[in-house]
């Protein structure tokens, strides 16, 4: 190959790699704005520059973790309208309204692996899937009520039945976290026990309150978006607290 060849392709090459590395750029309040209504997750990386500490690692863990969208920010207008004073990396999220920010100053060390850790565990939707990594942001969520999908990802009717969810679950911002358990996981056994179900009682809705430690079923039967937000507003109506509760043992239902 002549040198002049192999110096354009080279060089290319090396192009190509920055372009892909670099991330949308969210310029005043508006565009951050529409960014943050957009998607139900997105991370936006507040920083001074392409150079600066982070920006690397978070291009890095966004081609990762490929279900977030993820921009940065330069402006510092726009970093006060989100009470931001250093360089951060801030998460937002529309099923309990929270910001999760991570202050590149304070942390012991910054590295994609990490980052990509701090999106996932942090990736709570309207309708989230139970796994080890999401429930750490579920159980650190503000929002301590969750509203359980039991049911079999290899059922037919389960998209339908995460789909429901997804559209009633904004009617509950704030008030509940609706979690999705995979039934025909082996991991999820002992969840299905904790409400007293098998994997053979499934698709069945549940409330876990994490204030009082307390935990119902929905009686067996179509799980209908009209039976399941009657069963949620039973709960914010306090007509759940002299019901026996779901469970291994007795198994008792609403």
């Amino acid at each position: 190959m002549p040198i002049g060849l192999f110096f354009f392709t080279l060089v290319s090459c090396v192009i190509a790699k920055e372009n892909d590395e670099m991330l949308p750029s969210l310029n005043n309040s508006k565009a951050a704005e529409a960014f943050i209504d957009s998607a139900e997750v997105v991370v936006i990386g507040f920083l001074e520059g392409d150079e600066s500490h982070g920006y690397r690692e978070l291009a890095s863990a966004a081609k990762r973790v490929g279900s977030v969208s993820v921009a940065i920010c330069r402006s510092k207008e726009v970093w006060a309208d989100y009470g931001v004073r250093s360089d951060t990396i801030a998460l937002f999220r529309k099923a309990d309204d929270h910001r999760e920010y991570l202050v590149i100053a304070e942390a012991k060390k910054i590295e994609t692996d990490g980052l990509a850790n701090f999106i996932v565990v942090n990736e709570v939707r309207y309708v989230t899937e139970y796994n080890r990594a999401t429930a750490v942001g579920l159980f650190n969520s503000d929002v301590k009520t969750h509203l359980l999908l039991f049911a079999d990802k290899g059922r037919e009717e389960f998209q339908e039945l995460k789909e429901q969810l997804g559209a009633l679950a904004p009617e509950f911002t704030g008030k509940f976290l609706f979690v999705l358990i995979n039934g025909a996981e082996d991991a999820n056994v002992r969840s299905l026990g904790y409400f007293g179900l098998k994997s053979t009682d499934l698709p069945r809705v549940g409330i876990y309150d994490g204030d009082s430690d307390m935990k119902w079923l929905l009686p067996a039967g179509d799980v209908s978006t009209e039976r399941v937000r009657d069963f949620c507003d039973s709960f914010l109506r306090g007509e759940l607290k002299d019901v026996k509760q779901a469970g291994a043992e007795t198994k008792t239902e609403l």
